[in-house]
């Protein structure tokens, strides 16, 4: 009877050791891609780490295509249906800095706290939305590289303000319950590098989001 009952125990114990085994074998794998994405000298496939990076919920979530910002992991619609405004910091009376303060609060405080950052919290202008919900990856890196939709920055103003721009820099040091962008900055920094010292070039107009 003893054996009966601990044969059965035995299988759970050793299938969950398997499948234990599979997902760390599945996790090596992808750090494995990841890794060596960031090593190569393709400018395209360092493109793509890049739009891999764009299209977090950490970084897209304050390009969407409207004019309410999103949140979240899941990116969801902001709560309050809170709007870009005329420069976009909110509207008057809702701006972004009523809620948002000049650092992150502290992990004490517990999660959907709203984040903070010291050059203030906001949306790209209403004339120049940088859009990177959605987009196909060829359209995201034409954007990208475009002055007249990227800020007014030529391809080593782009590389100065992924390295050093405190809202970028914030997507790696979230606060307590978001998760940061999973591209480690220097990883990400070194991938925009490769790709704007090869002339920033696009992929085909058939590579899609992924």
């Amino acid at each position: 009877m003893l054996r009966t009952v601990l044969l059965p125990a035995l299988a759970v114990v050793l299938g969950g050791g398997v499948l234990l085994a599979s997902c760390s074998h599945t996790e090596a794998a992808a750090l494995k891609s990841t890794s060596v994405a960031a090593s190569s000298q393709d400018p395209l496939v360092a493109w793509e780490s890049v739009r891999t990076v764009l299209q977090s919920p950490r970084c897209q979530n304050c390009h969407p295509p409207g004019d309410t910002p999103l949140q979240g992991d899941e990116s969801r619609v902001h709560d309050q249906l809170v709007q870009r405004g005329p420069d976009g910091h909110g509207l008057p009376g809702e701006q972004c800095s009523t809620c948002h303060g000049k650092a992150n609060l502290p992990d004490s405080y517990g999660p959907r706290q709203p984040p903070g950052v010291s050059t203030e919290w906001h949306l790209p202008p209403p004339d120049m939305k940088m859009v990177f919900v959605g987009l196909s990856s060829r359209a995201l890196c034409e954007q990208l590289k475009d002055p007249t939709r990227n800020g007014h920055k030529d391809l080593t103003g782009l590389v100065k303000h992924v390295s050093t721009d405190p809202l970028v820099l914030w997507g790696w040091t979230p606060g307590f319950g978001r998760k940061p962008v999973s591209t480690p900055h220097a990883d990400f920094v070194a991938a925009v590098q490769r790709w704007t010292a090869a002339g920033a070039p696009c992929p085909a107009a058939t590579t899609a989001s992924r």
